[in-house]
């Protein structure tokens, strides 16, 4: 989404404008158009080229553009909306499904979260903790076969009971190979799983899925997992309502609509209303098994997806949650002991993707020597500025029993000399290429410092290019780009959540690149009942990774962020995942329902 341009109002919409001007006040007291004019103040841009005049530009077209930056458009303050027991939460940017098979993205699973429950559910506070969800119990033999017994009374928000056969449906569904599911590679942990996938095997019945009675799921591995319960809080290993995606067009149909005309979730929340660029809105769900737990009324998931207008409308009192703070922003708010603002530790990593398809960039010493040409300290400490650490691997450090293989830092000579091997002696004849970023502010900074390295060091020329989040998405799956700005967020505690994706053919690989030698020891390090055995296939695999380099890591993240004091049962947590029915609004007034 790009991002909000403000300009003054042209000689025709001040006419409007003034004749709107009488019916909107007659029906405000004059203290209200004070206050929301004051908020209008505070939360538009500073600029010396924009001042706000009452003749000119009157509050109802400022309201209008206030609504465009993304803010809760029933108008809610923070306090009002605390009151009202009312999360408005900046999201970043509109998702592009909110379907949990489909989805890959953060921002989608904020919301698939919300309103789907799996097995197993997120730990407010321990994400290697497993939380009961649907399963109310289990049992495993070798880690191998595992047997959960369902809450009988668990209901999807339309009444039906959430059942075995719902989970087996899912699955089926997930493994479904013309559904497309980017994710379904997780489900190859499952019985013959892969088999059915690719197509080998049409008989699911031979997938180790299995209900043994409509309470009662078991899954059988290809071999022993004893993690397995931390990857089933994944959205992959969650359920759908089966009818309601049979209404919608069968398990196969990957752009089905039930998502916005009939989402029949099972999660503490059910989805109220979805308007595009505006508002994803969710409400308590009264069937839930759990609903006494749920303290929150209602959660505004608000679309924001310029990192500085959600700044601005966060000062408004605008958001209780605040996802992205600007990088230019970090250390004034550092300096001012600002009390939203939070940083934390977080398993997460940038990088750029590399399309290995490309004929230049197809040569792994261009594709080191660009790794080299790039001043990784730099970049965190004159454009971040958030503490970052430098990457020089693809998983960040501090996941226990595991420290992975470096690549070599910032190394101009070196860049040089691989270039020039490669035939590009001072970067004489390489083709012109393109960097790929979805818009915001800071990608854009990085790019272009990144730009100018390669520029001054490489002697090579690369044009910036910048897309809408879900056109984006899209490029970067279909390899249509060149270069891409990527980041992956740890699903868990685990250094398989960003080492499998780059097996051969993955949903989310998005490079082209495949090595049988790495998806053999990512494979087996799938079934590996040792756990430093399996340390070490996945220490083998990233050293070929990062020895090959499809991918450029350039920081890993903290996460920062700004959230209100009033927002309750909010704790740091590796991977950000939340479980919304312990988080709870100080301040909230008890609702008739209650």
């Amino acid at each position: 989404m790009n991002a909000l341009h403000f300009r003054l109002p042209t000689k025709e919409e001040r006419s409007r404008m003034s004749r709107d001007r009488s019916s909107f006040s007659s029906s405000a007291p004059p203290s209200r158009l004070r206050r929301i004019r004051a908020t209008l103040i505070q939360a538009l841009p500073k600029s010396r080229k924009f001042t706000l005049h009452h003749s000119l530009f009157t509050i109802p077209a400022a309201a209008l553009l206030l609504c465009a930056c993304g803010q809760n458009p029933s108008g809610d303050t923070r306090d009002q909306a605390t009151r009202d027991g009312i999360l408005l939460f900046g999201n970043s940017g509109e998702p592009p499904s909110i379907d949990p098979h489909i989805n890959t993205s953060v921002n989608g699973s904020r919301i698939t979260n919300a309103l789907i429950e799996g097995l197993i559910a997120y730990h407010p506070t321990d994400d290697n903790l497993p939380e009961p969800g649907v399963a109310k119990s289990w049992t495993q033999q070798d880690s191998t076969i595992w047997t959960f017994h369902l809450r009988p009374e668990a209901r999807w928000s339309n009444g039906d009971p959430v059942t075995a056969h719902d989970f087996v449906y899912s699955y089926r569904r997930m493994l479904t190979p013309e559904l497309g599911a980017r994710y379904a590679q997780f489900l190859y942990l499952l019985k013959n799983g892969r088999q059915f996938n690719d197509g080998t095997l049409d008989d699911f019945s031979q997938v180790g899925a299995e209900a043994l009675e409509d309470h009662t799921l078991r899954l059988t591995l290809e071999g022993p997992v004893p993690h397995f319960l931390n990857l089933l809080k994944h959205s992959t290993w969650h359920p759908v309502h089966p009818a309601t995606i049979e209404a919608a067009g069968g398990i196969a149909k990957p752009d089905s609509n039930w998502t916005r005309d009939n989402y029949v979730g099972n999660g503490p929340y059910v989805l109220k209303e979805w308007v595009i660029g505006k508002i994803i809105r969710v409400a308590k769900n009264p069937l839930y098994w759990d609903a006494e737990k749920v303290s929150i009324n209602e959660i505004h998931f608000l679309p924001i997806d310029d990192i500085n207008t959600e700044d601005q409308v966060f000062n408004a009192g605008r958001l209780h949650y605040q996802n992205t703070v600007p990088s230019d922003r970090i250390p004034i708010y550092r300096k001012e002991n600002d009390p939203y603002l939070r940083m934390e530790p977080w398993i997460a990593t940038y990088y750029y993707s590399i399309n290995t398809t490309e004929p230049a960039l197809s040569d792994s010493r261009v594709r080191m020597a660009l790794s080299l040409a790039i001043n990784r300290k730099a970049i965190v400490t004159r454009v971040t500025k958030g503490d970052q650490a430098i990457a020089l691997s693809l998983t960040p450090s501090g996941i226990k029993g595991y420290e992975p293989p470096m690549i070599e830092g910032f190394n101009p000579r070196k860049a040089r000399q691989l270039l020039a091997e490669a035939g590009y002696p001072q970067g004489l004849g390489f083709p012109q290429t393109t960097l790929l970023f979805n818009t915001s502010e800071q990608h854009k900074q990085i790019a272009e410092a990144i730009r100018q390295m390669w520029k001054s060091i490489l002697g090579i020329e690369v044009d910036l290019q910048n897309q809408e989040w879900k056109t984006f998405i899209e490029s970067r799956h279909n390899l249509a780009f060149q270069i891409a700005r990527n980041g992956w967020i740890g699903d868990y505690v685990f250094p398989d959540t960003f080492l499998s994706m780059y097996r051969s053919g993955d949903g989310n690989n998005n490079t082209g690149w495949g090595d049988p030698r790495y998806d053999d020891l990512i494979n087996r390090s799938k079934i590996e009942p040792d756990l430093a055995k399996r340390l070490k296939l996945l220490y083998e695999a990233e050293s070929i990774l990062m020895r090959e380099q499809p991918v450029i890591p350039l920081y890993h993240y903290n996460r920062i962020y700004r959230i209100d004091p009033a927002v309750k049962g909010w704790y740091p947590k590796l991977t950000d995942n939340r479980n919304y029915k312990y988080i709870s609004l100080e301040g909230q007034q008890a609702s008739p329902a209650n």
